[in-house]
């Protein structure tokens, strides 16, 4: 098979001289989620995007928070769509906002002047293994948080759910009552325990809902050393649940560049729906991105 069109519906880009990043700054450790960054702890523009990409049939990217300082957020969308605008990419833009803060409604304001903003993402993945967790507690249990959901809406933004299983359904009940606020869970909702109950409950708790999408990359965060083949049924079951017209491929690069080279994900991707239609694949690969993601 031969992938016909390609929309990355997860991609990142950073100039380090330019903004702040302290996921990104010295020192490096290997006991965070991701493991040591130091690899791509480098200025990544759409110039070494695209040379990673190469041999790919990328027609539009979406670019997702890359993790700036908070206090960067805005300066990062500015950024991004200095670049959409002198050269047409990224086709759109997800930002950073803290949903938590009070005072979020100034930041999602000034985040939709910019003309590519479709959404927000604010990373919320709280595990009980303090290597595992990106934030000291469940910001679901936050009535702050839920109040700064609430006003996606009114903005017409998306959001960007990061999470892990446990807490899937507690995101599922929150977005149930915001059916005007799209909900696209990130890499297919990080699976990183044995027990796969949870996430295949929590799962089919989000299908349940029609304004929820879900994003196929990060495959790395599940097993460093994954295969095609490890990752085939979960991916299967990932399509099973949402369906492939609200599914979407993605690369997440460069933050996957720490481990898999662009072409595996691809490849793996076309492999393992190599038996779909090609509408099917269509939504897979590219018609699901632009939907959601209004591109």
């Amino acid at each position: 098979m031969a992938i016909k069109r390609f929309v990355d519906a997860h991609v990142h880009l950073w100039q380090l001289n330019g903004l702040r990043y302290p996921w990104l700054t010295p020192p490096f450790a290997d006991d965070g989620p991701n493991g040591s960054v130091e690899a791509i702890a480098a200025d990544y523009t759409l110039a070494e995007y695209f040379r990673d990409a190469a041999g790919y049939p990328v027609e539009k990217i979406v670019h997702i928070d890359a993790g700036a300082h908070p206090g960067d957020a805005l300066a990062e969308t500015q950024w991004l769509q200095s670049l959409a605008d002198s050269g047409g990419r990224p086709d759109a833009i997800i930002a950073f906002a803290a949903l938590n803060d009070p005072e979020v409604e100034r930041l999602l304001a000034a985040h939709v002047e910019s003309r590519n903003v479709r959404g927000i993402r604010h990373i919320i993945n709280w595990h009980a293994d303090p290597k595992r967790t990106y934030t000291p507690r469940n910001l679901l249990d936050d009535d702050a948080f839920a109040r700064g959901y609430a006003l996606l809406a009114k903005y017409r933004l998306s959001f960007d759910l990061q999470i892990y299983p446990g807490q899937m359904k507690q995101a599922a009940a929150l977005a149930a009552k915001y059916s005007d606020i799209p909900v696209i869970l990130n890499h297919m909702g990080m699976p990183v325990d044995a027990d796969l109950t949870e996430w295949r409950e929590g799962l089919a708790a989000l299908a349940s809902l029609p304004h929820a999408a879900v994003k196929i990359s990060g495959m790395g965060f599940v097993d460093r050393r994954w295969t095609a083949e490890s990752m085939r049924p979960l991916i299967l079951q990932v399509i099973e649940a949402f369906g492939p017209d609200r599914c979407a491929f993605a690369s997440d690069f460069p933050t996957d560049k720490l481990f898999n080279p662009y072409g595996q994900a691809l490849d793996a991707y076309d492999d393992i729906t190599k038996d779909f239609s090609a509408g099917e694949r269509d939504s897979l690969f590219a018609g699901t991105a632009e939907r959601i993601y209004k591109i």
